[in-house]
């Protein structure tokens, strides 16, 4: 491989929300991941720094076009420049978004379990949160459409924000479930909002669709928030677009990410964003083979040394949703995580975080090296020996 994943980065005492813990903890927790991000985005943003002013930055038809040539030649998706809003990051727009489309204590409905944060944009803005809890067989999920249905037909409910591909499930909606997700929305006049912010971290093979790409009906009723954070790890560069294809949305949209204050790059952002869009390619898809194998090695893992704790099966993300209803003595995953962290050093998100039936599952980051990743399976056996 050109690029080495295997390498450690030391990032204690850096000011690392992730690693801002004890030093004989494990962070595997939030979505962050522990690689470098590609040498051709390091080396655009070097040059930049070495320029060594840094005043206020306009965005470039670069930025745009290494947008549009990115989803148009990975994803099958072409935009129009039009449609594309700078933004400083898909949370701030998602939260922007739900105060300029709807109005205080109407609904806003989510499909739990899902991205934690959902909850914060909608009640922190004085709206409801409505949800619309995913199918659970045991081994996969899958969306109640009549459930769903019921929800988007209540007058209240103004917005759905959808979650694409799905954190911390793993899911990848197909065509005609996101088919079927726009008509009901435009049948009950409900704005989709779609974070589309994981599409780039796919298992190989595997392709995610963006939901306005899918008809007519549902661009015209979409706001979609994506970005290059995810997938290059560089979230603290504050860099996203929202997409809205439609002239009366796209003029709210603007309108409100503006008023916000959060419609202006860094001097670093749209490098960033340029240089992972038009020169990434390459690390990235190795960078996809890697998670690939780590998620292998956990799910051989599991079914080897820790049986009572089931790996979901995924398509997409480096997050990894553990159903731990089979631990012997279960109370629920904020417990079960606490109680691991306690004893090994293990420190994994609880599923309660993300609503639904989130509480019998922990999810785990597996964007790290190989030999980190065996650690952290090591004290989780560790740990359900000793229990």
């Amino acid at each position: 491989m050109k690029y080495n994943f295997d390498t450690h980065v030391e990032r204690r005492g850096t000011d690392s929300l992730k690693w801002n813990v004890e030093e004989n903890e494990l962070p595997m927790w939030v979505a962050d991941m522990d690689f470098e991000t590609a040498p051709e985005i390091k080396a655009a943003l070097l040059k930049r720094a070495e320029h060594g002013v840094f005043g206020y930055t306009e965005i470039s038809d670069k930025w745009y076009s290494a947008y549009i040539d990115w989803w148009k030649n990975r994803h099958g998706f072409e935009m129009e420049k039009s449609w594309l809003i700078f933004s400083t990051g898909v949370v701030p727009s998602i939260s922007s978004a739900v105060r300029k489309l709807t109005t205080p204590a109407e609904k806003v409905l989510i499909q739990t379990p899902v991205y934690g944060v959902f909850f914060n944009s909608v009640i922190n803005n004085g709206r409801q949160v409505l949800e619309n809890p995913l199918k659970y067989d045991g081994s996969s999920y899958e969306i109640d459409f009549e459930d769903l249905e019921e929800k988007l037909s209540d007058p209240q409910t103004s917005m759905m924000i959808l979650c694409n591909p799905h954190n911390p499930v793993g899911k990848i909606w197909d065509r005609d479930t996101l088919a079927r997700i726009g008509e009901l929305c435009a049948k009950h006049n409900v704005v989709v909002l779609s974070d589309e912010i994981h599409c780039d971290l796919t298992d190989p093979g595997c392709e995610y669709i963006s939901f306005a790409s899918v008809s007519e009906e549902c661009r015209k009723n979409s706001v979609t928030c994506i970005s290059p954070t995810k997938a290059f790890n560089i979230a603290g560069l504050q860099t996203s677009a929202v997409v809205v294809p439609d002239v009366r949305l796209r003029h709210k949209i603007w309108r409100q990410l503006n008023t916000d204050e959060v419609a202006e790059p860094n001097a670093f952002a749209a490098e960033a964003a340029i240089a992972a869009f038009t020169s990434g390619g390459q690390w990235l898809d190795q960078l996809r083979e890697y998670i690939f194998l780590n998620k292998k090695t956990v799910e051989e893992y599991l079914k080897a040394e820790v049986p009572s704790i089931k790996l979901l099966s995924s398509q997409a993300t480096y997050l990894l949703w553990l159903d731990c209803s089979g631990v012997k003595g279960f109370e629920n995953s904020e417990v079960l995580s606490k109680s691991i962290r306690k004893e090994t050093g293990l420190y994994l998100s609880s599923g309660r975080f993300f609503g639904g039936n989130g509480s019998s599952f922990l999810r785990m980051n597996i964007a790290c090296p190989r030999d980190v990743l065996l650690d952290g399976l090591d004290r989780l056996k560790r740990w359900n020996d000793k229990s």
